[in-house]
């Protein structure tokens, strides 16, 4: 089996079946999985130009389900359509904050859960469920394959943005049909996420969750079921 390093793929020459990266080139990949944070805290500087298309263009690699490429992109600039997203945060957020109870409480209240304010960069994810591309292949039995397609491209943006110094925060904390009359898109466009996108104001390879003592992170092996 031959190893090739990054370095030879420079050029985005096709890469041989067989081929296997150098174990420095994992070892890397395995620091930037590590380093992958779901950013809360964002430097207002803006981002260059042409970057947001630049990741935009590397999402569009990710794997989907037919070829149907679902995933929908739409990057909010306008302050009244960003000040309707805030204020949906800010009402989802006081029902959970009234959901907890005892420590629980205080720890929620003490947790920084979106970036909306700070964050240069802000856009929505769709997957374009009516979209004919793929001509349906692989979704007959499971549609839902579209949504997965989608998320998988957004992890492929995020990884991408992430090797560049750039964070991303998922905002989840949000009322999706508010959401999704706020930025009037087409009704066969299914809401998956909102997103915060700039530089990190600080840097961890811990989750924010684990260090504030909201969760642990389980072991590897409970996650393995055999048959």
């Amino acid at each position: 089996m031959k190893t090739v390093s990054a370095h030879d793929l420079a050029d985005a020459t096709p890469v041989p079946q067989g081929v296997q990266f150098e174990d420095g080139f994992q070892q890397e990949l395995q620091t930037l999985f590590r380093w992958r944070r779901d950013v809360r805290r964002f430097q207002r500087q803006p981002l260059p130009a042409g970057l947001f298309e630049e990741l935009i263009a590397i999402a569009a690699q990710a794997p989907s389900v037919g070829l149907s490429q679902p995933w929908r992109f739409v990057e909010v600039e306008s302050p009244v359509r960003r000040a309707l997203v805030r204020a949906s945060f800010a009402r989802c957020n006081e029902t959970a904050l009234a959901a907890q109870e005892g420590q629980r409480a205080e720890l929620y209240a003490r947790l920084k859960l979106e970036g909306l304010s700070e964050a240069p960069c802000q856009f929505a994810l769709f997957a374009d469920r009516a979209t004919q591309q793929g001509h349906h292949l692989g979704r007959q039995t499971m549609p839902e394959t579209i949504d997965y397609s989608a998320v998988i491209a957004l992890h492929t943006l995020w990884l991408a943005a992430r090797a560049r110094g750039i964070g991303l925060g998922w905002v989840s904390i949000l009322e999706p049909e508010v959401v999704t009359a706020a930025l009037d898109v087409p009704q066969d466009w299914h809401f998956l996420g909102y997103f915060c996108l700039g530089y990190p104001a600080s840097e961890d390879d811990v989750p924010a969750l684990e260090r504030a003592g909201w969760e642990a992170r389980a072991e590897p092996q409970s996650m393995i079921v055999r048959r």
